[in-house]
């Protein structure tokens, strides 16, 4: 069945309300804290949760040995699975890796190292269930927080490759939590380059799962004739363009925001076995359908053009199968725009806690909120998401409190006219050539939208006294 509406954070404090934690009153607790960070999602734990008995509470619940990060997340895998499950069309796990830094806490120093060393956090391995017609987040349907341990002096290849904490297993764990697709469904694996190691590609074909990861290695290729190239990338580049269109590129510091014109070719290829075995895989090659889009025309200010190389399961028959399999790659920036939702959005950064035991909880719950965060985001750039009710994703007292600093009067706003009011107060000056504001800009509003709700609320507490 198909789903009438996008994952809100009513629907989070709800999945929250059926953790099973050991006591009823510890769930009630979990539902209450996700309510009032959903009506605050920015700032500090404090600045989140307002009020000192709330806060107290909190932080007592994320230490109980019964609350883990597995326990609250829960739920939330497991409704957004069944959801994955309803869809009616392709469903793709947008699979990222990063990194969240809690180096200024010292009492969290054992943490493993982030960055080239010199931090420490975690490194965070999410998986998002995204509906590819839509572009709707469905839900997290994994989450790993990997402590990066430190290499021991001198452990060689065939010790490493034994070793149960290396990073290269997130990925083939994430399609082992995730599970096979139910029979008729088609799921699809979308991973960037971090993905792209023999092993988790073996286990991918193994288990019959879909994919479309990026190449990072010019892998050796099983040749069959003569002149060939041997090497993956070499014969990407050296095949001629089948097929071309235009894809929107966002700003970085690499490049700037520009439409790009592409093309795009394709070849049947099998990937050798490396030589030296750096993962549990065997030796046989794996039989991959292999694209390249490249930019065409980048301008010179672009310091890296667009070059895309992938890797599939599926095979491409005509321009159509490779279109679709490139737009599945094409959808993968909503797990990074899910990355800054859970830091910026939700600061789960700032998070001021004594021990990794009460964290780890604390960044399940925000990362479920980021969800709906991110959909509401995405909701005001979408024709006919953009007019439902901001009420149904910001709750009630907000939307008036806002629409009375906006408009000078209480009423009901649509959730595009909600994100740019709150972007206007942060800063934003709401012209059409400006698009939508930016989640630093949203932050801002959002501080500044908190402290008046704070004092309306202190008001109307006043006023029945």
């Amino acid at each position: 069945m198909e789903r009438a509406s996008a994952f809100t954070y009513a629907d989070a404090v709800a999945e929250m309300g059926q953790s099973q934690l050991g006591d009823k009153r510890r769930t009630d607790r979990l539902a209450d804290s996700a309510r009032r960070i959903s009506h605050h999602p920015g700032g500090s734990l404090p600045d989140k949760l307002a009020d000192p008995a709330a806060y107290r509470a909190t932080l007592r619940l994320m230490n109980h040995p019964n609350v883990t990060h597995a326990a609250v997340l829960q739920p939330h895998r497991h409704a957004t699975l069944a959801r994955a499950a309803g869809a009616g069309g392709t469903v793709l796990f947008l699979e990222d890796i990063t990194e969240l830094d809690y180096s200024n806490q010292m009492t969290l120093a054992a943490m493993g190292q982030i960055g080239n060393g010199g931090g420490w956090g975690y490194e965070c391995h999410n998986a998002l269930a995204v509906d590819a017609a839509s572009g709707e987040l469905l839900g997290l349907a994994c989450q790993q927080l990997h402590s990066r341990a430190r290499k021991p002096p001198g452990e060689g290849v065939a010790a490493s490759r034994e070793r149960l904490s290396r990073e290269s297993l997130l990925w083939v764990k994430a399609a082992q939590q995730i599970g096979p697709a139910p029979p008729g469904r088609h799921w699809v694996d979308v991973c960037d380059r971090g993905a792209d190691t023999f092993e988790f590609l073996e286990h991918e074909c193994r288990h019959g799962r879909h994919f479309v990861i990026r190449s990072s290695y010019n892998r050796a290729l099983q040749v069959e004739s003569d002149g060939q190239p041997h090497l993956l990338h070499d014969l990407l580049r050296s095949l001629p363009a089948r097929l071309g269109w235009e894809v929107a590129v966002s700003a970085n510091t690499k490049q700037p925001r520009r439409t790009a014109k592409v093309l795009c070719c394709w070849a049947a290829v099998t990937l050798l076995a490396p030589h030296v075995r750096k993962g549990k895989h065997g030796r046989a090659g794996l039989p991959v359908w292999a694209l390249r889009v490249w930019e065409t025309d980048a301008p010179a200010e672009a310091k890296e053009p667009l070059e895309w190389l992938l890797l599939t399961d599926e095979p491409i028959a005509d321009a159509a199968a490779a279109r679709r399999r490139v737009g599945y790659y094409e959808q993968r920036p909503r797990v990074e725009d899910y990355h800054k939702a859970q830091k910026t959005g939700l600061g789960v950064e700032q998070l001021q806690l004594q021990s990794q035991a009460g964290l780890q909880p604390l960044i399940a719950l925000l990362s479920v909120l980021a969800v709906a965060l991110v959909n509401a985001r995405a909701a005001a750039r979408v024709a006919g998401q953009a007019e439902r009710p901001a009420a149904e994703f910001f709750g009630p007292l907000a939307v008036s409190v806002l629409s009375v600093w906006r408009h000078r009067e209480e009423r009901p706003l649509t959730v595009r006219e909600y994100l740019l009011a709150l972007g206007r107060l942060g800063g934003h000056l709401n012209r059409k050539c400006d698009g939508l504001p930016g989640w630093q800009t949203l932050w801002r509003g959002a501080m500044k939208l908190h402290a008046m709700i704070e004092y309306e609320l202190s008001r109307q507490t006043s006023g029945k006294l």
